[in-house]
């Protein structure tokens, strides 16, 4: 035993070596990309102020060779093939949050208007008080005055460039009536957690970012579910399996939709959350449940940005995204009566279009698929129903429900139990673990038959039935 606790010291101690380590090496890998940045911001600054030598293009500055496996930074680079324009996009877009002070030599003021020179574009944040580049900026650095580099390098910002394309970069709107290159570049923060600490963390629950990662110490085999059930979301879990093949390597992307979408319907209780959730830990896939509540705001435009956040964030991460209570917003929609009814059909309608454009897989859970809007049922390519559990298949929820530390009064019968009583998944999970609390409030290991009477009663209660 204590070799064993000497071996888990000394992994720990390991572990942390090498992430020292790796950040170490990465930190290097970065100060090379900055110094080569700083070079380039050097030489715009010497072009500047010699107005008649426009000729040089500051790309022509060799960027640095990555040969180093243990920097994150390197890796990325590595991993997307990125040319030297698209890294130069990269590290300016990082720079606020690595090494903001580089960026110092673009607040100087023109003495004219006492404003930031405008060929530099930029901004200041609400709070940060360094410069923040815009799409004005990286145009300036690159091409100076020179029009023809200047319209060249408006490719980097198309839609199908690489790193916005992905996600990694994006310019912020601007008001209609100004440029668009006046938008602040802003880089994804899952991509700059990766290039700076090589690991990305998952999303916290909050007023930004209203949905819930899924969990469960269960596993797929603990499930019980209605036979008809389990061939129904063996599609699903072949789909996820064989997407990329389907879509790409095979062509049919020219064809289908990218992402599947699906309904699980039935009564509250019969599986439909855990469901997702161990489909997802079976396929190694992060699920979120999407708060609806927290999602629909009464202020116009402002479900479609909470809306936003989440699938921009989701896609090409290959999320499972579970809309619970689904007919809540995707419900039938209203006939429009006044502005409210317009705005929230607005809102569905929006859903729908990120819903359609989605690369992974939708799940939308309901307790009544009447209530689902008829033309929305229409999109789905599965619709899945959870019944409430049969008798042989309650006796397995009762048989799997109880821990192995327990002993069960000898009077208990499980089979007795689920001829007798209709109870869902969900119910019966609640009355073994009324039952166990009954019995460490004892102080015994002992579940006794009243005490699971007891809880059966409660539950019949909570629906309104009676024994």
């Amino acid at each position: 035993m204590e070799y064993r606790h000497y071996q888990i010291a000394m992994d720990g101690r390991n572990n942390i070596g090498r992430m020292v380590t790796t950040t170490k090496h990465n930190a290097s890998t970065i100060q090379q990309e900055l110094d080569w940045l700083q070079s380039i911001l050097k030489a715009r600054s010497a072009m500047n102020a010699n107005p008649g030598n426009q000729v040089r293009d500051v790309l022509e500055i060799p960027a640095p060779e990555f040969n180093d496996p243990l920097g994150a930074y390197a890796h990325f680079v590595k991993k997307l093939s990125l040319t030297e324009a698209e890294r130069f996009l990269l590290i300016l877009a990082a720079v606020p949050h690595i090494k903001p002070q580089m960026l110092d030599m673009f607040m100087g003021k023109n003495q004219l208007t006492q404003q930031i020179f405008t060929e530099f574009g930029g901004m200041k944040g609400k709070n940060h008080n360094g410069f923040i580049s815009t799409g004005e900026t990286v145009l300036f650095i690159l091409a100076g005055s020179n029009l023809e580099k200047r319209f060249q390098y408006l490719s980097l910002f198309d839609k199908n460039s690489r790193l916005f394309k992905e996600g990694h970069l994006q310019l912020s709107d601007t008001e209609n009536d100004e440029p668009y290159l006046n938008g602040t570049l802003i880089i994804n923060r899952d991509t700059l957690q990766e290039i700076t600490s090589g690991t990305v963390r998952k999303p916290d629950f909050s007023a930004n970012f209203p949905a819930q990662l899924l969990q469960t110490e269960m596993e797929w085999e603990d499930l019980v579910l209605n036979p008809h059930t389990e061939e129904e979301l063996r599609e699903i879990e072949i789909w996820l399996k064989h997407k990329d093949q389907l879509l790409h390597t095979w062509g049919m992307n020219k064809k289908l939709k990218p992402g599947f979408k699906a309904l699980f319907y039935g009564p509250p209780g019969t599986g439909k959350t855990l469901t997702t959730t161990l489909l997802g830990k079976k396929l190694g896939l992060d699920v979120y449940r999407i708060d609806l509540s927290r999602i629909v705001s009464k202020y116009i435009g402002e479900t479609e940005k909470n809306l936003a956040k989440i699938f921009d964030r989701a896609e090409r991460k290959g999320w499972i995204l579970f809309f619970d209570e689904a007919d809540a917003l995707f419900g039938k929609r209203t006939s429009v009566s006044d502005s409210h009814d317009r705005y929230a059909n607005q809102e569905v309608s929006y859903l729908l279009q990120r819903i359609e454009e989605y690369d992974g897989l939708v799940i939308l859970a309901t307790n009544l698929k009447s209530n689902m809007d008829e033309a929305f049922m229409r999109r789905f390519q599965a619709s899945v129903f959870f019944p409430m559990p049969q008798p042989e298949e309650r006796k397995k929820l009762w048989q799997k429900g109880f821990p192995e530390k327990v002993e069960l009064d000898k009077r208990i019968n499980f089979q007795e139990l689920a001829k007798s009583y209709e109870l869902s998944g969900g119910s019966i999970v609640q009355v073994i673990q009324h039952s166990l609390l009954k019995a460490l409030d004892k102080g015994s290991n002992q579940v006794m038959l009243g005490d699971l009477r007891e809880g059966i009663r409660r539950e019949y209660h909570k629906m309104g039935r009676t024994i």
